[in-house]
């Protein structure tokens, strides 16, 4: 049976960020004002809390529970709230669970952790969710990882597995491979047609939408939010014209920031163009990431000038 919230996970939801002040507190008021700034623009459907690009791995458990209080209060109340859960301790997983439908969540992204690369019994991966899964009544979307993440990529046969959870009903397809992502895709709608998969890499928007998304839950529609709706909007309606003169604007951007390792430098790069755009106060990060490069600096600003920024 398809969730109630199934049909809202469509469209364009954008992962935040999280604005730091000079001694990497979290400035509260520059974080509100993004979040609210991007949730209220005009077709963006949802947003993403807590990711990646949200610095979820170097949050403390008030921090994240905090950031999506400022998130619901200052998003419409049709906006879908999800909140990611990346720890590497399953009891945290699940304390974080807990905080996160207190706080105002709609649904929650559990990301593999970090230590499952070097390798890991395939039974963790089951207890994991579970105990995500207790803590809450909040459906639950998966994250398939990079195909160059290690071994933290699910297997056909552990995609199987957690498919038959009715709590899971979704997946932010971040292969970041376009056979990797169809593979998954074709194996998920095959074992429940209700499965809702969601685009994730930036840089082939384009061809995750030819292949088939319900949408796209990306960072760079925190940064160009008008430009990601009208392209899905072009690509819902089978206008592949118009979608591909708008992927010219994008690809350049996903380039300048997702592409050269290390990927955890992505965040940096985000934060410093949205800075650039006097969209944030500061292009802080927290430690142990730099600041951005010279090379990094000069490689986004082209990049959002040639896309009109």
């Amino acid at each position: 049976m398809t969730h109630p919230l199934s049909p809202r996970l469509t469209g364009i939801h954008a992962a935040t960020i999280v604005p730091m002040r000079a001694d990497f507190s979290v400035d509260e008021e520059a974080l509100a004002t993004h979040i609210g700034a991007v949730a209220n623009r005009p077709g963006i459907r949802g947003l993403l809390v807590n990711g990646h690009a949200g610095e979820n791995f170097v949050l403390d458990a008030a921090e994240k529970r905090r950031v999506i209080e400022i998130a619901r209060k200052v998003s419409p109340a049709d906006c879908v709230i999800c909140s990611g859960i990346n720890a590497e301790s399953s009891l945290q997983a699940a304390r974080d669970a807990a905080d996160a439908e207190t706080a105002g969540a709609d649904i929650l992204l559990v990301f593999p952790p970090n230590s499952w690369a070097l390798g890991h019994d395939e039974r963790v991966v089951d207890i994991h969710h579970a105990h995500v899964a207790d803590a809450s009544s909040l459906p639950i979307m998966l994250y398939a990882a990079p195909v160059g993440a290690g071994r933290m990529p699910y297997s056909a046969e552990t995609l199987t597995r957690l498919a038959a959870n009715e709590r899971i009903i979704a997946v932010k397809e971040g292969s970041w491979e376009v056979a990797a992502y169809e593979a998954n895709k074709r194996l998920l709608e095959g074992l429940r047609p209700d499965f809702v998969v969601m685009g994730s890499g930036d840089e082939h928007l384009l061809t995750s939408a030819i292949i088939g998304s319900a949408g796209a839950q990306v960072s760079l529609a925190a940064l160009v939010p008008d430009l990601l709706v009208e392209f899905f909007a072009a690509t819902a309606s089978g206008d592949w014209t118009t979608a591909r003169r708008l992927h010219d604007s994008i690809y350049p951007l996903a380039v300048a920031i997702y592409r050269d390792a290390p990927g955890g430098r992505a965040t940096a790069r985000l934060k410093l163009a949205l800075a650039e755009q006097g969209m944030i106060p500061s292009d802080i990060v927290r430690p142990p990431q730099p600041a951005p490069s010279e090379a990094e600096r000069r490689a986004v600003i082209a990049a959002m000038r040639a896309a009109g920024l």
